[in-house]
């Protein structure tokens, strides 16, 4: 019985780590679409945020079927509860990322005139999502307060973006509605970044039973 059940423990890891190479690979299209927009990105990206949900509905199937049919205790317990906590993190990842993607063609700029540090704050957020899942199937705390803390450098691009913005408004007020939806887009990010730091505070309660207030 106890064979089965780490068989499907490791199911729930593997299903866990498809679902974050599909928010890794979202956040990637919403940096692209900065700089290189199409109708054809923009299609892809729902498609990955179609994975992303159907990823979400057969995790939380799994760890169902977990608890009634192995109902398990303690540690086994808190790291069932913690996957179906960090899969509605996830499926939001995807949300922000398509939402991005979906402001892109509305602009009245090309957002990659003021690109570089979007890019950067999304390769920051990639890694953390990346980070958040591998803490959780090794159960490596150290890992998963690394990303707790890398939310800070996503922060930092924000706030330096948002001074940029604020630049930008007080030297040409022509460009305020631009500004405001490059301030979205970053804002975006910075949530894509506070849900990886979400994921990463329930790997801990699965781990010591402690979560840290979430964002």
């Amino acid at each position: 019985m106890r064979n089965l059940y780490q068989e499907q423990l490791w199911n729930l890891n593997q299903e866990l780590i498809q679902m974050g190479a599909a928010c890794e690979e979202i956040i990637d299209l919403a940096a692209q679409s900065l700089t290189d927009y199409s109708e054809q990105l923009e299609e892809k990206t729902a498609q990955v945020g179609a994975v992303i949900d159907e990823s979400e509905r057969t995790i939380e199937n799994v760890c169902l079927k977990l608890l009634l049919r192995q109902q398990p205790v303690a540690k086994d317990l808190r790291q069932i509860s913690a996957a179906m906590k960090m899969i509605t993190d996830m499926e939001r990842i995807g949300d922000q990322a398509e939402d991005i993607v979906d402001l892109i063609p509305k602009m009245s700029k090309k957002a990659e005139e003021n690109g570089a540090l979007l890019q950067e704050m999304a390769k920051a957020a990639q890694t953390m999502v990346t980070e958040a899942v591998d803490a959780y199937v090794k159960q490596d705390l150290s890992l998963a307060k690394k990303v707790m803390g890398d939310d800070d450098i996503v922060d930092n691009y924000f706030n330096q973006i948002k001074s940029g913005i604020i630049t930008m408004i007080a030297d040409n007020t022509g460009d305020g509605e631009y500004a405001l939806d490059l301030l979205m887009i970053a804002k975006y990010f910075e949530r894509i970044g506070d849900h990886c730091t979400n994921i990463a505070e329930w790997v801990e309660f699965s781990m010591t039973g402690i979560r840290e207030e979430c964002q």
